[in-house]
């Protein structure tokens, strides 16, 4: 009998235990019912009323095959049990898309692929990239984590706001696939308000430290406020 886990699997998903608990709350089943259709329907015998509750209490979290399985018990996609998905692999399951689909639409082999899932290394190209992004739907903010363009998006926009703006126009717009318009008008804003917070503290005589850690607060949260500032003009 496989005991339940106290920590997710290093390869699992973010499993949203409310999500679960509320699901099978509106089909009118108990633990006990989950467990017999995990058992029955996807030859999981281990699976106890027992577990199905750790699950949904976040005291245990269900594998990726267990997960597929969960959702199919409750008649819901495997997205609907996942939290928000950071990582590649958390987007293809969160989509139910298959490896070797993705693997086919991307134009590579599935080792090779799947060696980069499992990294989080994400080394395609341009075409490829696309591919990728239009097979699993990503969203732009998404689509630059998971490519792995993020870190170097951060230090670009951290340069953008403490220097000149204009001259990271064109080094952001090769990473983020924006109207220049857009990207512009984003940078400037971002460049006021990080300049905003740095002249607060300079008119309090140095003592507003209160101000000061909102500047460094504006700079670790960076990429976020750039999203932000993005979706506020392209929605």
């Amino acid at each position: 009998m496989r005991p339940p886990s106290p920590r997710p699997e290093p390869s699992a998903p973010p499993f949203n235990a409310p999500a679960a608990r509320r699901l099978r709350a509106a089909l009118g089943m108990g633990p006990e019912h989950v467990a017999h259709g995990l058992c029955v329907s996807y030859g999981l015998p281990y699976v106890t009323p027992e577990l199905v509750i750790a699950w949904e209490r976040g005291t245990a979290v269900p594998s990726n095959p267990e997960l597929t399985a969960l959702a199919g018990v409750l008649w819901c996609s495997p997205g609907e049990l996942i939290g928000r998905p950071r990582t590649l692999r958390e987007h293809r399951i969160a989509r139910a898309v298959a490896p070797e689909d993705v693997a086919h639409a991307v134009g590579m082999d599935l080792r090779g692929y799947l060696r980069m899932e499992e990294r989080g290394d994400w080394r395609g190209d341009e075409r490829q990239s696309a591919a990728l992004a239009q097979v699993l739907d990503l969203a732009l903010p998404d689509f630059v984590a998971v490519t792995g363009r993020e870190e170097k998006l951060a230090g670009l926009l951290h340069s953008a706001v403490t220097t000149r703006w204009q001259a990271y126009v064109r080094p952001v717009t090769k990473l983020v696939p924006l109207d220049m318009g857009v990207l512009e008008e984003v940078l400037q804003e971002l460049h006021q308000d990080y300049q905003g917070h740095m002249a607060a503290t300079l008119s309090w005589g140095g003592g507003g430290n209160g101000s000061s850690d909102s500047g460094r607060e504006f700079l670790d949260r960076i990429v976020d406020n750039f999203w932000t500032a993005v979706e506020g003009r392209t929605s």
